[in-house]
């Protein structure tokens, strides 16, 4: 495995001076946001494109400061049911496809997408509950009329260019949020959709992020290092759907931390050690989102306890047998 980093974390940094910090702390591998939610600070696909000497510039900034791309990142929602904003996330994954050829990748990052629950809807409807009987028929609607028939198109066209590894992030608001709906969606399209499993996100539903691991085995193909830590005290009072400012870290539920501020080492070492055992040998991708770090403190920490957990060599024989 390769330590990792999510580059969004340094949008406010010229690529050349992200990439010159990131190789200081020991990072090998990047992921670049290229649109959607992550913007496109460091990586502008129509511009790189459009212009040779622009994307040989960029490859040569990636080389020269010592890194590998991981994956290209492209979050949004393209099932979005207002039809501007739906069909703005779709340019943006399709022009992050034709990057990646360009680039010699085979890997894209993003999210699964939520519709509304008519034609006529104005905002995405996650659906959580199946009763009233309206959610679970709204459900079955968005994932035959949408869902299905969206990623069987992308899906088509990303391999026509190269592109097989789709990492789908398992997110609370889109209709792929756990194992069950990526394997769904996965069963229903093709071994080109995959997870880019962030365990922030499973902790605070109440999964295990190790029982994931071992269920979506060759279905992991990219993982961001993310923790989240749960309070007690408020979870006790009103749960975890919790939607409040992320900024309120006090009255909130749960909140995202640097990695190691929400489990300890002994819990990261069990999570690299399963993803090693269901074949993942890959990037460990950090995002750092902790609110009550600096970019750099959070950073620094999350690379200190990831070096300490990571498992980079490979096996050999079992010289005790």
């Amino acid at each position: 495995m390769k330590l990792g980093v999510f580059t969004t974390l340094l949008s406010n940094l010229p690529l050349p001076q992200a990439l010159a910090y990131f190789k200081s702390l020991g990072i090998e591998m990047i992921e670049i946001g290229c649109g959607g939610y992550p913007g496109d600070a460091h990586a502008k696909p129509k511009e790189l494109l459009g212009d040779k000497a622009k994307l040989a510039a960029f490859q040569k900034t990636i080389a020269d400061a010592g890194l590998e791309i991981s994956a290209l990142s492209c979050h949004g929602n393209p099932l979005h049911p207002n039809k501007e904003i739906a069909a703005a996330f779709d340019q943006s994954m399709c022009e992050t496809v034709l990057l990646a050829e360009a680039l010699g990748l085979h890997h894209i990052n993003t999210f699964s997408g939520c519709p509304g629950d008519w034609e006529g809807a104005k905002y995405p409807n996650w659906v959580t509950c199946p009763w009233p009987n309206d959610f679970g028929e709204i459900l079955e609607w968005q994932w035959k009329e949408k869902l299905i028939p969206y990623w069987q198109e992308f899906v088509a066209f990303a391999k026509a260019h190269g592109v097989n590894k789709i990492g789908l992030e398992l997110h609370p608001g889109f209709c792929v949020y756990n194992t069950e709906s990526l394997l769904r969606l996965r069963d229903a399209v093709g071994e080109e959709i995959g997870a880019n499993l962030d365990p922030s996100h499973l902790l605070w539903q109440g999964m295990d992020p190790v029982t994931c691991i071992r269920a979506l085995g060759d279905a992991i193909f990219h993982f961001h290092a993310k923790d989240t830590k749960i309070d007690p005290a408020n979870t006790a009072l009103n749960g975890v759907l919790d939607n409040k400012p992320y900024g309120d870290e006090r009255n909130r539920s749960w909140i995202f931390r640097s990695v190691g501020y929400g489990r300890d080492a002994a819990y990261w070492k069990d999570i690299i050690s399963n993803l090693r055992m269901a074949g993942y040998d890959y990037a460990v991708s950090i995002e750092h989102e902790d609110s009550l770090m600096s970019q750099n403190e959070g950073l620094r920490k999350a690379v200190a306890l990831l070096k300490e957990v990571l498992v980079t060599e490979p096996t050999g024989a079992m010289w005790w047998v």
